[in-house]
């Protein structure tokens, strides 16, 4: 049995309306198995990366992650996870996060939709708010783990320039 026949139905007519946004606006979804979950590809004005749009049935919930598409070595790790913490504490909405495990970074924008309608405008805003904020703070992340770069002034090149253009 797949795992979306024992979601609500709203939570797998969410899936499917949030497949049909992606298709619609280009992303080329791909379905992860049987979980309710799609990736997708964003190229931005810094980078390539994947992204995984995945609805959790259990809590109606919409999840968009987009995974930096290099790991952390283990001798950045804390300096990433400064950086991180900076970053995110101006942030209005999502977060980054790392597994210290794997060095894994990823940027991470939600919504709970229960009992509401999963709709474009809110798909819209869950997805292009992650991308532009990973976009934007990808290259300050680099500069730290690859570039020695301290993560103050990595995020605060990132902000100055973030305020500069509007």
């Amino acid at each position: 049995m797949e795992n979306w026949q024992v979601a609500p139905d709203t939570a797998f007519d969410a899936f499917v309306a949030l497949g049909k946004y992606l298709e619609d606006d280009g992303w080329f979804p791909q379905r992860m198995g049987d979980d309710l979950i799609y990736r997708v590809g964003f190229a931005g004005q810094n980078a390539q990366v994947t992204c995984f749009a995945q609805i959790r049935p259990e809590i109606e919930v919409f999840l968009f992650h987009i995974v930096l598409p290099v790991k952390v070595p283990e001798k950045a790790r804390m300096a990433v996870a400064e950086f991180i913490t900076r970053a995110n504490y101006g942030l209005l909405i999502g977060n980054f996060e790392m597994d210290f495990t794997d060095g894994e970074v990823r940027y991470k924008s939600s919504l709970d939709f229960e009992g509401s309608t999963l709709d474009h405008p809110l798909m819209r805003g869950v997805i292009y708010t992650a991308v532009q904020t990973m976009d934007r703070y990808i290259m300050g992340i680099m500069s730290v783990i690859y570039g020695g770069v301290s993560p103050k002034e990595a995020v605060d090149e990132v902000e100055k320039e973030l305020h500069s253009s509007g």
